[in-house]
């Protein structure tokens, strides 16, 4: 089957860009032909979701009143984007097969079969831009094909639709063939709000094992990591970075970080480079420990079965954390606070694949199944 992907953006968040890597091999490896569809956002897809919502009718009355120095702006901001996001580009056009269309009702019907939303939170309206109802596959309204939704996630518990984003997208999701969500507040909220019934699954990236991702290592020129306790703080604080010293100094181990804050206009665009991708899969391989506040951080963490601590990080989506952690027995590694208490037990990891093994059977269970020519 030739089938299409819509998820959000890709750039330089290492979790988008794996979930969808993930999404697209373990479709290949059931013998598809897989395209995602990768919307084309103009050099500005790597900004947070408030400035894309509101920055364009900015630009625009600035337009009016100084032109010259807005174009110049914006100009300089695409250039350094292009900078920030050389190595984390490089990734996408190797290893993903995408089309980049400016508008999603753009995308011609090439032959496709079938096309799956999901995963990651796609169903996030503040984090899908232009319209959500692309998101539940209103582009392809005419076409012919299955309509699958693979663990998609609304990111949150609280309802951020409004009623008339309600009224829509519940009507395009009654059309699909099948549903899948990541989180189990999201099997609620698709009930409760679009009166459709949704399966639990796993992010894709869990549908891949260690060895998996390391070969995408082996084939990079990634040196080995400088430290054993790995550092991946999206929003950091002094208060997160006190916790990586105290368990750096309490276990005499040396922290490492993989990440940058690109978004820190007051350093030069060369020190904002996001690293390679390969070098944060690298990361997990070679520590000891592992403290963050990503949920895909969590994710890999339990791939490459290593120690680790999670932030709650609300602002971002607690469902995921707290949904993830308790499919997996891990909710002693959550810290709702940096003052919280730090975890010191290590994992049971044979009893957290136990647990991985019969939701990996079930998701592909899904996949396999919602693929499945009708009348099969």
């Amino acid at each position: 089957m030739k089938i299409g992907i819509v998820t959000l953006p890709l750039h330089t968040n290492y979790g988008g860009i794996m979930q969808a890597y993930a999404l697209q091999t373990v479709l290949e490896r059931l013998g598809h032909d897989v395209v995602l569809f990768d919307r084309n956002t103009d050099g500005d897809s790597s900004m947070p979701w408030w400035r894309a919502v509101y920055g364009y009718p900015m630009r625009v009355a600035r337009k009016i009143v100084r032109p010259s120095t807005l174009i110049f702006k914006e100009q300089k901001y695409r250039a350094e984007n292009a900078v920030r996001r050389r190595y984390t580009d490089r990734f996408i056009a190797r290893y993903i097969h995408r089309i980049c269309p400016d508008d999603y009702m753009r995308i011609p019907n090439d032959g496709y079969d079938a096309v799956i939303a999901g995963s990651d939170q796609v169903w996030r309206p503040k984090y899908f831009h232009k319209t959500i109802d692309d998101a539940f596959l209103r582009f392809a309204g005419m076409w012919q094909i299955r309509r699958i939704a693979y663990g998609a996630s609304f990111g949150t518990d609280e309802w951020e639709y409004t009623p008339e984003q309600t009224f829509r997208c519940g009507a395009l999701l009654r059309r699909f063939d099948a549903v899948s969500v990541r989180e189990d507040d999201a099997v609620q909220m698709c009930r409760e709000h679009f009166g459709v019934n949704a399966e639990l699954v796993l992010d894709p990236t869990l549908l891949l094992e260690a060895e998996d991702y390391m070969r995408l290592v082996d084939k990079s020129w990634v040196t080995r990591s400088e430290g054993n306790l790995m550092r991946y703080i999206l929003d950091r604080s002094v208060e997160k970075e006190a916790v990586v010293r105290k368990i750096a100094s309490d276990r005499s181990m040396t922290p490492f970080g993989s990440e940058t804050d690109i978004y820190d206009r007051g350093i030069p665009v060369e020190l904002r480079v996001q690293p390679p991708v390969e070098k944060w899969l690298r990361g997990f391989a070679d520590a000891d420990m592992v403290v963050t506040d990503s949920f895909h951080a969590c994710v890999f963490s339990i791939i490459f079965r290593k120690p680790f601590i999670v932030f709650a990080n609300k602002a971002r989506g607690f469902s995921r954390f707290r949904s993830l952690l308790r499919l997996m027995g891990l909710e002693d590694r959550l810290m709702m606070s940096p003052d919280s208490r730090i975890p010191d037990s290590g994992i049971d990891y044979d009893r957290v694949y136990e647990r991985l093994g019969v939701m990996r059977r079930k998701s592909m269970d899904f996949l396999t199944s919602s693929l499945a020519p009708t009348g099969c």
